[in-house]
């Protein structure tokens, strides 16, 4: 079975790559879904500015440590790779990665970019979860100088440029299975 995480910055086209593997029977591991399992579990509410769930991410990572997120998806991910390719959608840290490689040598990191003048447009056209400008300058720093975001984005498999059309992504996800 083979296990791929696929990283980059917000707005990259991350959820365009997953929810295609998911069509081909892939396994999405989606990491967020731990937040919200744990503030449901906690009766913390979602905020619709996100600050909640921020607040909730960091106090994890502050009790548990940068890696948390990989150590409580670790016996998902060994369950599902049993019987499944997997996805793992949203692996942020160098941490995770590094806790999850040495757990799971197959793992490889698949990296999606696009010009960032495009991203903060895709971010800021969401209908769900937008950002103005200023509030996805201040997301990307954070995630880079707090989350060591840029370790997994410079250090992958395989890249997957975004600038175009969802078929050029498709076909490009396409060669990097045949690789995999």
């Amino acid at each position: 079975m083979r296990l791929v995480a696929v990283v980059g910055m917000s707005g990259v086209g991350k959820s365009v790559v997953t929810d295609y593997l998911e069509t081909k029977n892939w396994k999405k591991i989606y990491f967020g879904g731990v937040t919200y399992r744990l503030m449901e579990e906690a009766g913390i509410p979602r905020t619709e500015d996100g600050r909640s769930e921020k607040e909730f991410r960091e106090k994890l990572r502050a009790e548990h440590g940068p890696e948390c997120y990989a150590k409580f998806l670790e016996p998902d991910i060994s369950e599902a790779i049993k019987d499944h390719d997997v996805v793992l959608d949203g692996l942020y840290s160098w941490y995770e990665y590094k806790y999850l490689i040495e757990r799971f040598p197959e793992l490889k990191l698949v990296c999606v970019v696009a010009d960032k003048e495009l991203r903060y447009q895709r971010v800021g056209s969401r209908e769900d979860r937008a950002f103005d400008r200023e509030a996805i300058v201040y997301r990307d720093i954070s995630e880079i100088e707090n989350l060591f975001k840029g370790g997994p984005i410079a250090y992958a498999d395989y890249y997957i440029l975004n600038n175009g059309s969802k078929d050029e992504v498709i076909e490009r996800v396409n060669t990097i299975l045949e690789e995999v």
